[in-house]
């Protein structure tokens, strides 16, 4: 093997086990969920499907293992995390392979801005144990992971990035503006969900040194509590390094009527076309109805991660046996 692509191959291995020793030093579980599922969850996408021939029943790969682990929440575990191949049946592309490592944690008693602190010093101190420092180089990019990192609100940063500012709008109007700024919509989106194609078109590729963007809309953020001042959007935050999501978090939603009725809407999105959609897990639902603690949540791409602290232009560079089109 190549001498530098093999570094990169023992760098990530110490990558994942800085992150475990920091989550075990803070009394974090380390577990394992159910890679088959007979519901899928937790995110928007396209799963892999199945068959269990003794059970006569549909399975499914994991999209992600929120779900599960939320549950162990339900059940005593205060401080909970995963290391999860998922699996998602969609397109590829430089950071996007259809099987991919996650790490999703769960904290009780904590919300999102607990959790962004939790997230920039995570990567911090992983960055110094690789490179000694926290002020690394990725591509023609010199970034600074030295915590703070900029807090920014998806619709301030629409407002800065594209000019348009979507608060006053209506639903019709800001169409209209999106539509004439060049982003590609269908015509029966919502308000938020225009405001997250603005986002992805015009800010999204501009964050290029560590940025969380916070606040995102209700109708793109199924499993996150509303933000008490302004249900229209939830306590969330992703974070972007050189143009790129690394992470998801949110305060978790521990309501079980307003999860029921959020479900039923991305079941009614399913049934009208939507592939990434998902369908009602009364079983989850149930948990919640026995009670989950105030919860804050993370999900951190591990191979996308691994990209920026080896300087590697394609997420296939960091995958040992990545998914590849036949020759034919």
């Amino acid at each position: 093997m190549n001498p530098e692509v093999k570094d990169v191959f023992l760098k990530r291995t110490r990558i994942v086990q800085a992150i475990r020793d920091m989550l075990n030093a803070q009394n974090f579980i380390e577990v394992e969920t159910p890679v088959l599922q007979p519901i899928y969850g937790g995110a928007n996408a396209r799963p892999f499907t199945t068959y269990h021939n003794t059970l006569e029943q549909a399975l499914y790969l994991r999209i992600a293992n929120e779900l599960y682990l939320k549950r162990l929440i339900v059940g005593g575990f205060d401080r909970v995390y995963e290391f999860s191949r998922d699996f998602r049946n969609e397109g590829m592309d430089r950071d996007h392979n259809p099987e991919f490592t996650m790490l999703e944690l769960y904290q009780a008693y904590a919300d999102y801005i607990q959790i962004m602190e939790l997230t920039e010093t995570l990567i911090a101190e992983t960055a110094k144990i690789i490179h000694g420092t926290t002020k690394i180089h990725y591509q023609e990019h010199e970034l600074d992971l030295t915590p703070p990192w900029r807090r920014l609100s998806m619709v301030d940063s629409v407002r800065e990035h594209s000019g348009i500012d979507p608060v006053p709008l209506s639903a019709d109007d800001l169409y209209k503006k999106a539509i004439n700024a060049g982003v590609e919509l269908v015509g029966d989106e919502t308000k938020g969900k225009i405001i997250a194609e603005l986002f992805d078109k015009f800010v999204e590729p501009k964050l290029i040194q560590p940025t969380f963007i916070t606040d995102h809309p209700i109708e793109v953020s199924p499993f996150a509590k509303k933000k008490p001042d302004n249900p229209e959007f939830v306590e969330r935050f992703e974070f972007f390094i050189c143009g790129m999501e690394v992470g998801n978090a949110f305060s978790e939603l521990n309501d079980p009527i307003d999860q029921r009725q959020r479900f039923l809407e991305q079941a009614s999105s399913l049934e009208a076309g939507d592939n990434e959609a998902f369908m009602v897990d009364e079983d989850y639902l149930r948990a919640l109805e026995y009670g989950m603690p105030p919860t804050g949540g993370l999900g951190i791409g591990i191979d996308r991660l691994t990209m920026l602290l080896t300087n590697q232009y394609s997420i296939r560079d960091v995958i040992l046996f990545p998914q590849m089109r036949p020759e034919s």
